[in-house]
């Protein structure tokens, strides 16, 4: 048996042997989505059964609704905090057990480091679900290196889950042994997710954003149709190179087709760069023991000025509404938060530091609810105004274009007066007259 093997063997636990070493105020980091250790997560109610006191625990985008996200118990023993929702966090905040973290992703390490730990003297954690050990003792985070690697620079008590199911990947993923406290051996099934058909919508509006994308790009996609229908949009470019959150299916599609080489982006050319993924098999399979793609800390990958260093950079960006100023709401439904911040803030503001960059925020023009009869009532996503307790995630300041299926609106440099009628143009048709006269009304502009 090797030293590395012998130091495994030693830190080899059970889920809830691990979680004795939480200690009375620690302050518990989550790896995201598909990188969640669900295997440990699965066991946080036996923290009630430890006696632990006051800890917090942070989560990004959870994939499963774990009991206790909905355990009145828990209250006294764990506070839980999220950085980007799912439904289950909707659902545990209504219960009064999670809460929202307003922050961006750059910033959420040094926010949280300095008021939780430096200031309120918390013990940083990180939980994590990593590949198994190399020969030489290092494990790889695999599919989601956001914060965990900076944790560990850090101080963080590192509580791993060692899973065969998932990819070796390089970059800020690799943690030696050393550095552990607790490895937990689990054999559950990567986390998949598969790639939806999109509508003959989102193929309109992915033909509009590709007309804005030039040879020799470099770009940032995120997940759902309207991305899909980007990619599928840009397989006849040429030279694009990949620097993103998230890294797609539909990019490891791009690389296989030709048009993404990677070589003129001014900034790690010949990689691939992002900060976490999630996906299918085949998007597993591709990236698995691949040094092309380069998993990066968001402190990195987000940061504006990082974003600026690559050539031609196109942000990708969803919103839930826009209002005729530019403004837009893409975390919140009126007061109720729905996701999160993640790195739309920030990657609108590198693009636009990038040589020749562009900020696009792409949605719908419209959505429908049903009223009390059942029956489908239409609501424009453009609106005069955003609705009430709505949270600005990009602010008017740094809004440059905005893609609907009726066309794009090029924000940039244009005065309010010149917004109004410029996003009207692209709102649905039936209420274009309705927002002018809500701008005459209100003196929008």
């Amino acid at each position: 048996m090797t030293m590395q093997e012998a130091m495994y063997a030693q830190k080899l636990m059970t889920a809830e042997q691990a979680l004795e070493l939480i200690q009375d105020n620690d302050y518990i980091f989550s790896a995201q989505a598909a990188g969640e250790p669900a295997a440990i997560l699965d066991k946080m109610q036996y923290l009630k059964k430890t006696g632990v006191k006051n800890t917090m625990l942070n989560t990004c985008l959870p994939l499963k609704d774990y009991p206790w996200l909905h355990d009145q118990e828990m209250k006294g023993v764990m506070a839980h905090n999220g950085w980007f929702f799912s439904g289950a966090c909707r659902q545990s905040q209504k219960e009064k057990l999670t809460s929202d973290i307003p922050q961006s992703s750059t910033s959420i390490l040094r926010k949280t480091i300095d008021r939780r730990v430096q200031y309120e003297k918390r013990r940083p954690v990180v939980l994590a679900t990593v590949s198994p050990m190399d020969r030489h003792g290092y494990l790889s985070l695999s599919i989601s290196a956001i914060y965990e690697r900076d944790l560990i620079n850090q101080g963080a008590i590192a509580i791993l889950e060692v899973n065969p199911n998932f990819p070796r990947t390089f970059g800020d993923t690799q943690v030696h042994i050393s550095e552990v406290a607790a490895v937990v051996e689990s054999d559950r099934a990567i986390p998949i997710a598969k790639i939806s058909p999109y509508t003959e919508v989102d193929a309109m509006i992915g033909k509009h954003i590709a007309s804005l994308i030039e040879d020799g790009s470099t770009i940032q996609l995120g997940i759902g149709n309207i991305p899909n229908a980007v990619a599928h949009e840009l397989r006849t470019k040429k030279h694009l190179g990949i620097h993103t959150e998230m890294f797609t299916e539909t990019m490891v599609d791009l690389i296989e087709c030709g048009a993404v080489d990677n070589s003129q982006k001014g900034l790690l050319n010949g990689y691939s760069v992002c900060s976490f993924t999630m996906g299918t098999q085949k998007l597993y399979d591709y990236i698995d023991n691949n040094p092309s793609i380069l998993f990066k800390s968001c402190t990195f990958t987000n940061d504006p000025y990082t974003i600026g260093k690559n050539n031609k950079f196109v942000s990708i960006n969803a919103t839930l509404e826009v209002d005729l100023t530019g403004q837009c709401a893409s975390e919140t439904v009126g007061n109720l938060q729905w996701s999160g911040t993640g790195g739309q803030s920030e990657t609108v503001q590198g693009a636009q530091m990038s040589n020749k960059g562009k900020s696009i925020i792409a949605m719908h023009s419209t959505y429908t609810t049903k009223d009390a009869n059942g029956q489908e009532m239409l609501h424009s996503k453009i609106v005069p105004f955003l609705a009430s307790g709505a949270a600005v995630t990009t602010s008017r300041n740094d809004t440059d274009y905005v893609v609907t299926e009726y066309g794009v609106a090029w924000l940039r440099g244009l005065n309010v007066r010149e917004r109004v009628e410029a996003l009207v143009e692209i709102a649905h048709p039936d209420f274009r007259d309705w927002l002018r006269q809500e701008a005459e009304k209100y003196m929008i502009w």
